[in-house]
């Protein structure tokens, strides 16, 4: 690879403008991408301005530049004069009353979210959330989910899968293989799930198998016991198989952010762990300058195999646009009229 390759890395900042000293590191280091989350996004000419800065930083117009935006409680584009979207559980509830009805609102709320995204120049909301909820699932996942049953959490993800690249936006499905089992909250400790491989092939893995075509996948921070009782899945070469042959998912695999506590050691130590466990990208999604440093000095460029991963799913996103905020208002329309 040529020497301006990019690094295997996306990186974060903490305020709403780039300074010159964080141009000159995106500058001399080139992260593949940056990861923008709600401290950063607070008028649309604003984040226009700030993607702006961050390519002409590393010299790439189409560098990924990517934010949660799922709706319900993880929507980082709430500060401005954006809509409010439902969370995947409201959806999984309309579903629930009327299938049809739920699938064509989720296709409806998905155009508008991606829209509203792609004309800003966001290139992802990391959506959507394939982790099955249980009565012992981690509060972290809750209304973020589908429900428990994987045949429909992979129905209503079509929905979102599609709709994203229908308006140029990239899908990221999360967190593969899946964090529905976990008890504990990966932001603050390590969870372990001790459920069999039969069990979690025919439930938990189960939406990823089904929407293996996703381009992007996120990999959870979660161990699993029957494949390796140590490590969680974005750092154990052994998930990193179980994903790629097992599950035959082939598309970009990036990180669950390496701050979460999960992950052990310091924060180069951190990149490298996923970076050697075989993931393509990992994800520092907030940091100074120092941190950004330090991550990009573990880091590495990203492989060949990497770099048409990435271009597969570029060349399937779609130019698709509708009006965000009607679109907005239809969906709210249908939930008015089914009393939810």
């Amino acid at each position: 690879m040529s020497a301006s390759t990019p690094l295997a890395l996306f990186v974060g900042i903490p305020g709403t403008t780039l300074s010159a000293d964080e141009i000159a590191l995106f500058r001399d280091t080139n992260p593949l991408g940056l990861f923008v989350g709600r401290r950063n996004l607070k008028t649309p000419d604003q984040v226009k301005a700030l993607l702006e800065s961050f390519r002409e930083a590393v010299g790439r117009d189409d560098a990924p530049i990517f934010t949660d935006q799922e709706g319900g409680r993880v929507q980082h584009l709430d500060a401005g004069p954006w809509p409010i979207f439902r969370s995947f559980g409201q959806f999984a509830a309309l579903a629930s009353k009327d299938f049809e009805l739920g699938r064509k609102a989720l296709r409806l709320s998905t155009r508008a979210m991606g829209t509203m995204m792609t004309e800003l120049g966001l290139s992802s909301g990391c959506s959507p959330v394939l982790d099955l909820v249980f009565e012992t699932t981690s509060a972290v996942i809750g209304a973020r989910s589908f429900g428990p049953d994987p045949d429909v959490i992979a129905a209503l993800g079509r929905e979102v899968i599609d709709g994203l690249l229908e308006t140029g936006n990239m899908p990221v499905m999360k967190h593969i293989p899946g964090h529905g089992r976990a008890t504990l909250d990966s932001h603050k400790e390590r969870p372990v799930v001790d459920a069999s491989r039969e069990t979690l092939m025919a439930t938990d893995f189960k939406p990823f198998m089904l929407l293996k075509d996703t381009p992007w996948a996120m990999v959870a921070h979660v161990v699993y016991s029957a494949y390796d009782n140590e490590l969680p899945a974005s750092i154990s070469p052994v998930m990193h198989d179980v994903v790629r042959k097992d599950m035959g998912y082939h598309g970009v695999l990036i990180s669950d952010c390496i701050f979460m506590e999960s992950l052990r050691g310091t924060l180069p130590e951190r990149v490298a762990q996923v970076l050697d466990a075989g993931f393509d990208i990992a994800l520092h999604s907030h940091g100074d300058i120092p941190e950004s440093e330090a991550a990009a000095k573990a880091a590495r460029p990203i492989t060949e195999d990497t770099r048409k991963r990435i271009a597969a799913g570029e060349a399937r996103l779609g130019k698709e646009r509708v009006d965000v905020v009607a679109t907005h208002a239809e969906v709210e329309d249908i939930f008015r009229s089914a009393g939810l």
